[in-house]
């Protein structure tokens, strides 16, 4: 049986308006259209469905890359997409444990490790124009419970999972991010996001394409390019990591005043700022807020469930905090023995329900049946709630530091030592330590010198004495993922 409605209507339905634009080349949606109908059929050959084979592809943000990802699932596929940027070694761990037997790919990304992996794991590559000219069929071989697509784990906190979502929670989650957010069929926003990451796949590309907005893309982020396009109002939507502001504001104190002003206009011009994927400081919110007259828009979301909380589109957004449960989420807080925390005030786990959430981690049902208690997803966070908002405090696993019977949250303190002028980065870990359990280290990164002793002072002013930092490391740069995310396990060495 085939569900129309639930995949991409403006582009089953195509028309002349803009999808995508990349660089000078604009493709319409009726374009996308024909592409996608050109990767179904291609891909079924003559067959009536592709009955869940995943397809493996690796392409940069692009018409291709658009047309795959929507069209292995029109196919009946499961779509793998991978990332432009990954090593043979972790590619082959994303298509062994997926079990790929085709990967789509241009010819600049071929290589001798890869085809290496390819030939151990007898994996066909293949050009998205040598897919064989079949015609695609008149409906689209779609089933809402059929297995859509593939996104692996940011890896931060051990080896990358294949987290598997279904065209309904896929559909769920886009759906839900358009009525939430405001999304508008005139909305144009840039994608410079890695897409390989629910980010960059659903909450620009996927989100933009269902309600008929345009997507303006780019290969990898160029603050120069992107802020010229801000200053012609190009966009009327951002969406970023927190990473990608930061070097945004640098960027904005090389140029000249009349450009400057020109480039934030052109921020306080868009209708809507968002910032995820990693904690954004208060301290962020507030220079970015005082450039552009725009207040970050705050999220919450895990690969495997989508966007869980968001601060509202509509109302106060407080900065440090991602607001409250989208539509359809269900959320309560549990302790260590998955009793639930009614205290707002007291640290607890993160369970959610939600027509979000995924189907199975592929190939693992143990780390899948872990994963939920009583049909809860239990999301490994811990967060309070204070006046009606949710505060992340960190990964239980190693946000959470339990130092002298305390548990400390390091993102608390990584925000207090970003309040020192001289400190530009930090990131916080426990340490093992006979006496405490764990004590409190810090790897941190400075625009001015500063002496460990001052830093200690400026601490202890700050903060309690236990949740100041007993070990520092002064470095050039923090271990940071695709997403901007600090690689915390990178950093158990460095202490």
């Amino acid at each position: 049986m085939t569900d129309k409605c639930l995949w991409f209507p403006h582009i089953e339905n195509g028309d002349d308006r803009t999808a995508l634009i990349d660089s000078d080349q604009i493709l319409s949606y009726s374009g996308l259209s024909a592409r996608v109908n050109r990767v179904v059929g291609g891909l079924l050959d003559g067959a009536d469905s592709l009955h869940e084979e995943r397809v493996g592809f690796l392409y940069p943000a692009s018409f291709d890359y658009a047309a795959l990802i929507i069209g292995v699932v029109a196919a009946g596929g499961v779509a793998v997409p991978l990332s432009v940027h990954a090593s043979a070694d972790e590619l082959a761990h994303c298509l062994s444990v997926t079990g790929v037997k085709r990967l789509v790919l241009p010819d600049t990304l071929r290589s001798e490790a890869l085809n290496d992996v390819c030939a151990e794991l007898a994996i066909t590559q293949l050009a998205i124009d040598a897919l064989p000219s079949a015609v695609a069929p008149d409906a689209w071989p779609i089933r809402s419970e059929q297995g859509a697509l593939v996104v692996f784990t940011s890896g931060t906190t051990g080896k990358p999972k294949g987290v598997v979502h279904t065209v309904a929670s896929i559909s769920a989650m886009v759906t839900s991010l358009i009525a939430a957010w405001g999304w508008l069929e005139d909305d144009a926003i840039p994608l410079f996001l890695p897409l390989h990451h629910v980010h960059g796949i659903v909450n620009i590309l996927l989100c933009a394409l269902w309600r008929g907005a345009t997507v303006h893309l780019y290969a990898r982020f160029d603050p120069e390019c992107v802020s010229r396009a801000v200053a012609e109002d190009r966009f009327s939507v951002f969406m970023a990591v927190p990473t990608i502001y930061v070097k945004l504001i640098a960027y904005l104190k090389t140029v000249s005043d009349t450009e400057c002003d020109r480039i934030t206009e052109g921020f306080a011009n868009m209708r809507l700022t968002v910032s995820g994927s990693a904690a954004c400081p208060v301290s962020l919110f507030e220079a970015w807020e005082a450039l552009t007259s725009q207040r970050f828009l705050e999220r919450y979301g895990m690969t495997e469930l989508g966007m869980a909380l968001s601060n509202p589109y509509t109302g106060e957004r407080r900065p440090g905090h991602v607001g409250q449960p989208l539509p359809a989420v269900v959320v309560k807080r549990v302790d260590e023995s998955g009793a639930e925390v009614v205290d707002p005030a007291i640290p607890g786990e993160l369970a959610v329900r939600s027509p979000t959430v995924f189907r199975e981690y592929w190939g693992d049902p143990e780390a899948t049946r872990a994963a939920f208690s009583d049909g809860w997803f239990l999301t490994g966070d811990i967060a309070v709630l204070e006046d009606g908002a949710y505060r992340i405090l960190g990964r239980a696993s190693i946000d959470i530091i339990k130092s002298g019977g305390y548990k400390l949250s390091a993102l608390e303190i990584e925000a207090t030592l970003l309040e020192h002028p001289s400190v530009s980065e930090v990131a916080v870990i426990g340490v093992p330590d006979d006496e405490w359990g764990e004590i409190v280290a810090a790897a941190i990164v400075l625009d001015t010198p500063t002496e460990e002793a001052a830093l200690i002072a400026f601490s202890r002013e700050k903060m309690s004495g236990y949740k100041v930092p007993r070990k520092w490391v002064v470095t050039d740069a923090l271990p940071r993922n695709a997403l901007g995310k600090v690689t915390k396990p990178a950093l158990r060495t460095w202490f």
